[in-house]
This record gives structure tokens, C-alpha cells and sequence, in this order.
């Protein structure tokens, strides 16, 4: 049961392919190491799809449910690239980590797996993880480790888009009605204390980027934060001052969403495994 179809035939300038299917049987293996980095990149983007997919039926107009849509399924095919590589390091495919792990050992940050709440509060949470992707990617795609680099490439090409979709939303929002910018500014406000766990070091990313393969999470603190207060004042609202969130890292202890989003997630394949139609 696969749990995405937007693959992408392309490949990157160096030959490398980034087809989920081609990741998996390929000749590159990730260590343990770099699959556990995988891992991290991975779960963000497959958390963050699974909620924006509930807004399909339910946003504000038709363009956005097919605009949100296309971001989720965006969000899922960078997931895809990323477990199905991180799986060659343990003989497991994409499925057997999307699926068959326990939330315990997932390592999303908790920004991705916050509540949708109106679509506000959404386009919040899309501003500050775009913004954040969108640096990730441009620096990841120098990677040594030449699969990274090429799920990078072709991951930013479609986080280009997320973040202008998002920062189109900041701006009609907040310069719009006076209830559209306080919707916004609340959306904001409540999600900037889990903002800064997307800056977190440990020793994982501390080595891998020593040796070229990783970014160093903290590196892309300023770039984002600088962009992020440029884009929010342009809208006529206020940087949020609220502190930073309990926890920090990406451990899951302090997670509060991420079992309900894997209960409904995981439900089917758990009932049928390996279920293909």
C-alpha cells in the first residue's frame, strides 16, 4: 500500500535518481547515520501532508482546496524520497516506516504536527515551516551524500511555491478585514513557540554536518528568522514575542498531537497489511 503517487520522473544534474522506487533498489545505501537524518527530514514532510489533506473538502474556496491539496501531496513525495532511502540503511521500504512504527519512534518537530485550527492558524504554520524548508533545501542540496542532494533539488523547486503561496495568505490576511488579521496574528502568535525546535542541534546533525552531508540546523536560524520578520511587518502585523515551547528537541517526549494524527494515518494499512489495490 503506497501511500503517495505524485513521483517525479526527474533526476538530478549528477544522474542521481530520486523516484522513490529507484531510491529503494538502488545501488546507494544510506549508514545508519544518514538514514537516521533521513528519518528526521522525512517525518516533518509526511506529518505536516497528512494535516494540510484534511483541508481538501473544507478551505475557504475551491482553489484553495486543490492548492492545499497539491502542497500536501508535494509534502508526501519529499517524505517518500527521504523514508525510502532512510529504509535502505534497514531493509525496510517506505511503507514499513510510514506505517508500522510506533509514535514513539517517529521525530517530526512538533510545529508539523500542531492542529490545523481556522485557516489562519494553518497558513501560520505553513509561513514558518515554507520559510525554514525553503532554507534547508537550497543549503541540503550541496549534501555530499549525492541522494540527499538530489531529493533537495528537487524538493526545493516545490517548496519555492509553498512559501510564496504561504506568504500570499500572510499579506491578504493580514492587510485585509481587521477580523482577518487578528486571525493571523493569533495563528502566529500560538505557533511561534515551537518555531525554534526547527534550530535544534544534537550530536546526529552535529556530525553529519561536520562531514558535508547534513545542514546544521542552528545555521539556518538567522536566514529564516530575518526572512520570516521581513514577510510578517510587510503584512502589517507584529513578530510574535511569546517564549519558546518546553522540550525542544526531537525526541517526541513532548508531543501531544502526534498519536492522533498516526491513529488515523496508520489505521488501514494496520488493518490490512500489505493491502494493494
Amino acid at each position: 500500500m503506497s501511500f503517495a503517487t505524485n513521483d517525479s520522473a526527474t533526476k538530478h544534474s549528477a544522474g542521481v535518481a530520486i523516484t522513490a522506487e529507484e531510491i529503494s533498489s538502488g545501488e546507494q545505501k544510506a549508514s545508519d547515520e544518514v538514514a537516521r537524518y533521513a528519518v528526521y527530514l522525512g517525518d516533518d514532510s509526511l506529518m505536516l501532508g497528512q494535516r494540510l489533506s484534511w483541508w481538501i473538502s473544507r478551505a475557504p474556496e475551491l482553489e484553495e482546496d486543490i492548492a492545499l491539496g497539491n502542497i500536501a501531496l508535494d509534502l508526501v513525495g519529499h517524505a517518500r524520497f527521504l523514508l525510502s532511502y532512510a529504509g535502505t540503511a534497514w531493509g525496510k521500504g517506505e511503507d514499513d516506516l510510514a506505517y508500522f512504527r510506533d509514535e514513539e519512534e517517529f521525530r517530526s518537530v512538533r510545529l508539523v504536527e500542531a492542529e490545523n485550527g481556522d485557516f489562519a492558524k494553518t497558513i501560520a504554520r505553513q509561513l514558518y515551516f515554507s520559510f525554514y524548508a525553503y532554507e534547508l533545501y537550497s543549503r541540503l542540496k550541496e549534501s555530499t551524500d549525492a541522494t540527499l542532494a538530489a531529493i533537495a533539488d528537487k524538493a526545493l523547486k516545490e517548496v519555492l511555491y509553498h512559501q510564496d503561496h504561504a506568504a500570499e495568505w500572510l499579506n491578504r490576511l493580514g492587510l485585509g478585514t481587521e477580523e482577518s488579521a487578528r486571525r493571523m496574528q493569533r495563528g502566529l502568535d500560538e505557533l511561534w513557540p515551537y518555531v525554534p525546535e526547527l534550530f535544534h542541534d544534537d550530536d546526529l546533525t552535529r556530525s553529519l554536518a561536520e562531514e558535508g552531508v547534513a545542514v546544521l540546523p542552528s545555521s539556518l536560524e538567522e536566514p529564516t528568522m530575518s526572512r520570516l520578520t521581513s514577510a510578517i511587518t510587510a503584512a502589517g502585523l507584529q513578530v510574535p514575542a511569546t517564549g519558546t515551547a518546553r522540550g525542544g528537541d526531537r525526541s517526541g517526549e513532548m508531543s501531544e498531537h502526534r498519536g492522533y494524527i498516526l491513529a488515523e494515518m496508520q489505521s488501514l494499512a494496520r488493518r490490512h497489511p500489505g493491502a494493494t489495490w
